[in-house]
């Protein structure tokens, strides 16, 4: 049996499927830790799991912590990608660095997996010649170098001087591992775009992540409402344009015949409809399996769980890699887009009946759901990181 370790981001998104592959990992016998910068994750790892918890350092810590604020942030397109790399990742990453380092020496897995935007993982486990994998949550980051190639070397420019900075003296930046590359999605919804050997797409990873949030299930199912949405802007944003969403949605739907399950603080309007349901958090893949539609920002894992089940979406995208999930949402027909500071209460209206009641976009997500199922999901991921073991990877070269 092996040892793997985590290094994730405080983000819900980026952590969610390592504790699907980290479960399933533990349930084959090997040990599996998490670092992180995040104390709240402890009580969301799986039973059996190592705790790597990244100690506080004076005048470090508040430069890290400066992802917290990344909800308050107005910023779009481009700026949010400046935004997320010199307000962000930059700082957090140089903050993880070191303290990675030392719990790789403490800990000594056999293979790191680090989140595509926790570089500092990649790095520390080159700088202790530890074999290490990348997890990429977000698809788009993948796709930049080809069809945005003067972000991506903006990008690439930015983790070279840190590395410099952290006395890493290599000529390419450190990020993406040439031995495994886990994408949680398919082709189909990747697109066209041909990868090295080293990427792999393994559909989204959902298995052996249990529900810890309280539900009025029985509210839930007494409603004789034609359809039921859920509605979710995802927990990365909460500035003055999260109102100005949910008060459209209100008048949107308002006394429609629709169920509408709202992912948002209760208190962050005075009333919500009768036929509204207002939750901080839901179960959300428990409910999906009793959803109609999804309305959201275009979170890569929000769209994919939503594909996951065959339903179809109206996608609002805010910022960072959203776009492009909208992008393939329409193009592969599994529904529609709507732009987040323009559209109107009478057009989401619209477009909502119209992916609920035109067949065309059910079935597209239907071949999507397929395609999902048929690309291995968490049992393929494990299979993937079990068999890094039995190779020996050349780090002389990065991109």
């Amino acid at each position: 049996m092996a040892k793997f370790v985590f290094t994730v981001p405080p983000l819900a998104g980026h952590v969610n499927p390592t504790l699907s592959i980290g479960a399933a990992l533990l349930q084959q016998g090997h040990e599996v830790g998490w670092i992180s910068i995040d104390p709240t994750l402890e009580t969301r790892l799986p039973q059996g799991a190592h705790w790597l918890p990244v100690p506080p350092q004076p005048g470090t810590l508040p430069e890290a912590e400066r992802i917290s604020n990344i909800s308050q942030q107005n910023v779009y397109g481009v700026e949010s990608i400046r935004f997320l790399y010199d307000d962000v990742l930059i700082p957090l990453n140089r903050y993880l660095y070191h303290c990675i380092c030392d719990l790789l020496d403490s800990y000594r897995p056999d293979l790191v997996i680090h989140d595509h935007q926790v570089f500092a993982g990649a790095m520390a486990a080159w700088k202790k010649n530890i074999p290490f994998v990348t997890s990429v949550t977000a698809p788009a980051s993948v796709k930049m170098k080809d069809e945005l190639p003067a972000i991506h070397q903006w990008e690439n420019n930015k983790i070279l001087q840190l590395q410099q900075q952290l006395g890493l003296h290599h000529p390419e930046a450190i990020t993406l591992s040439q031995q495994l590359v886990l994408l949680y999605t398919t082709q189909l919804f990747f697109g066209d775009t041909q990868l090295s050997q080293e990427y792999h797409f393994t559909g989204p990873v959902t298995s052996n992540r249990p529900a810890h949030v309280a539900f009025n299930w029985d509210a839930f199912h007494a409603h004789g409402y034609a359809y039921t949405i859920l509605v979710s802007i995802g927990t990365t944003f909460d500035h003055a344009y999260k109102k100005d969403f949910f008060e459209k949605l209100v008048a949107a739907f308002a006394g429609e015949n629709i169920q509408v399950i709202v992912v948002s603080t209760p208190g962050l309007l005075n009333s919500w409809p009768e036929n509204f349901i207002v939750q901080e958090r839901v179960p959300q893949l428990q409910l999906l399996p009793y959803v109609d539609a999804v309305a959201c920002h275009g979170g890569q894992n929000t769209v994919s769980e939503t594909l996951q089940h065959g339903l179809p979406l109206v996608v609002v995208p805010i910022a960072y890699d959203q776009s492009y999930v909208a992008s393939r949402v329409t193009a592969t027909g599994c529904g529609l887009r709507l732009n987040y500071k323009r559209f109107t209460p009478a057009q989401l209206r619209q477009h909502v009946y119209s992916i609920l009641t035109e067949p065309a976009y059910k079935n597209a997500a239907e071949t999507m759901r397929h395609s999902f199922e048929q690309a291995g999901g968490t049992a393929y991921a494990v299979q993937l990181l079990e068999n890094c073991l039995q190779t020996q990877p050349a780090f002389t070269t990065l991109t």
